[in-house]
């Protein structure tokens, strides 16, 4: 009223129109339109909220299937590292073995070797002896002129050869 007083507010039917029109836009967007947007408002924030729900379990199980495959990666490390440690004590192992044999087989023909070295020096020494007992035949029945008896050959024979050693070992 005080506005209408003042010149400030015109009562017209125009504006009681616009009043009404508004009033009735409001009732009309309040009771049919309203409703539908608040529905669709909720709609999308149910939809937003799930998704973000969603979104945060798969965060979690990408966290949870991240830290199973760090331990699995932790796991093949471990077990590459026993694999590795398991491959050098076996080479280390073969080493030894082929090294242990090695020289097994080395003292096998050294061995070998002596014993052929010593059996062809005891027949080298049996065959200096029949050579030297019969020069010792020959040079006895020369000099005695006749032949000796077994035992006695033999006695003889066995001297010559003593000295004979006796003189090679000065």
């Amino acid at each position: 009223m005080y506005l209408a007083e003042a010149s400030l507010l015109d009562l017209s039917a125009s504006f009681i129109a616009e009043v009404i029109a508004f009033i009735l836009m409001i009732v009309i967007l309040g009771r049919w339109v309203y409703p539908r947007i608040m529905q669709a408002a909720e709609g999308r924030q149910r939809l937003i909220t799930e998704q973000l729900a969603a979104a945060e379990r798969s965060r979690e199980e990408a966290e949870g299937r991240l830290r199973d495959a760090e331990t699995s990666l932790q796991e093949a490390r471990r077990r590459a590292a026993e694999v590795m440690e398991g491959a050098n004590k076996t080479g280390e192992q073969i080493r030894a073995e082929l090294r242990s044999r090695a020289e097994e087989d080395a003292r096998r023909v050294a061995e070998s070797a002596r014993r052929e070295i010593e059996a062809e020096r005891q027949k080298a020494i049996d065959s200096v002896r029949g050579e030297v007992a019969d020069l010792v035949v020959a040079a006895t029945e020369k000099v005695v002129g006749e032949t000796l008896d077994e035992r006695r050959h033999r006695s003889l024979i066995e001297r010559a050869i003593a000295q004979v050693g006796e003189e090679s070992r000065n």
